[in-house]
């Protein structure tokens, strides 16, 4: 009888773990917690290794900073660390020819590139997104902003920099997420007319958080890492996709501004041109805006009114079909598709496996183009 009860309660003790088993990832019943604060038998083996995780591969891979830096949520560079929470700002500068030269575009963290009207061949803005904002002694010129920036600055969790815009605007700025500093920046004297002579200046984004209240840091509408980085050891070559093709040269549907960009593979970055050449910064040396990375989407292009008033449908709220784009990078380009689940979610961007895209450390350039004119970009 006594080798009998050993052998039932073997059995049970057996039974119990196999039903624990079975329960896969399931919270606990009350019952398998009591049994599992049971005392349990104990088997002596020889000692296993354990595999590293998941997350410790990972951790081995990234990247360490340097003692007292982080990395930019925007680049993926090193910053100092006492910038880690803090937003960036989105400065709407005008790309009108007479607007010419910029100042301070060359040190943005990243430019979205979109048309801003459907009169005038369609004339470009850039919305420049800056996070170290205190190192800004000019930037602009500034002008006006349009419903599709409103639903793109706040996925960054960033503060618009503008100059008003049409009565189109008014619904996105009674969103809580929407904050910005509209007209409230320095005017410089630069013989131009008047509404191309307003800057981001020294001092005014101080005054402006001053003013308004608003948190220089994250507040509770930021959704956290926004793009996911390749590590410096480890960059995105594009080389593992059977589909990459050569690119050397981006040319654009702008036909505005004519815009292209060139790959410089001494240096790894595409150089920016518009308007028959470089496109320079007045502010820092005349140096040539340059970028590491290229993300241009597709998306669709509605005409608000007969004045030109327009606003690209970006978020699945109106989703319109497959989002086509390319990630541009290294000399390759290959086709991505992205989604945006609302104003303030992340921008996506996934390869044709599914996976989301490792974008290379380094400033990004994000052109969005009507779908009408997608088929016309030009990578060779």
């Amino acid at each position: 009888m006594k080798k009998r009860s050993i052998v039932l309660s073997l059995g049970l003790v057996c039974a119990i773990m196999l039903a624990a088993c079975g329960k896969g990832d399931e919270e606990p019943t009350e019952s398998a917690t009591e049994a599992a604060s049971a005392p349990a038998m104990v088997v002596q083996q020889e000692a296993v290794p354990e595999a590293p995780s998941e997350e410790a591969a990972v951790e081995e891979e990234a990247d360490v900073p340097p003692e007292g830096m982080v990395a930019n949520q925007l680049t993926g560079e090193w910053i100092d660390a006492a910038l880690e929470n803090q937003r960036p700002v989105a400065v709407m500068v005008d790309d009108e020819k007479t607007a010419l030269p910029h100042f301070g575009v060359s040190e943005a963290d990243i430019i979205y590139e979109m048309v801003n009207s459907t009169q005038n061949e369609g004339v470009t803005r850039f919305m420049v997104m800056v996070k170290d904002w205190e190192k800004i002694k000019q930037l602009g010129s500034i002008r006006s902003t349009r419903p599709t920036n409103l639903q793109t600055f706040p996925e960054w969790n960033a503060v618009l920099c503008h100059d008003g815009g049409p009565f189109w605007n008014d619904m996105f700025y009674k969103n809580p997420f929407v904050e910005r500093f509209s007209g409230t920046f320095s005017r410089v004297n630069n013989g131009k007319a008047r509404e191309f002579t307003e800057y981001v200046c020294t001092g005014d984004l101080d005054k402006n958080f001053k003013n308004t209240g608003f948190s220089t840091t994250y507040n509770e509408y930021y959704q956290g890492d926004h793009y996911k980085f390749a590590t410096r050891a480890n960059p995105n070559t594009l080389d593992q996709y059977s589909d990459a093709k050569t690119a050397n040269k981006v040319t654009l549907p702008f036909h505005h501004n004519n815009p292209w960009l060139e790959y410089d593979a001494e240096n790894g970055v595409y150089k920016y041109f518009q308007y028959g050449g470089p496109e320079v910064d007045a502010g820092n040396g005349n140096k040539q805006v340059e970028f590491k990375n290229l993300l241009i989407q597709s998306a669709r292009l509605e005409q608000l009114d007969d004045h030109g008033y327009m606003m690209y449908h970006t978020t699945d709220n109106d989703y319109d079909g497959p989002r086509d784009g390319w990630y541009i990078t290294n000399g390759k380009a290959v086709k991505v598709s992205w989604t945006k689940f609302s104003d303030i979610y992340p921008t996506k961007y996934f390869d044709e496996n599914g996976d989301e895209i490792k974008i290379n450390v380094g400033k990004t350039y994000v052109a969005i183009v009507p779908t009408t004119s997608f088929e016309d970009i030009v990578i060779e």
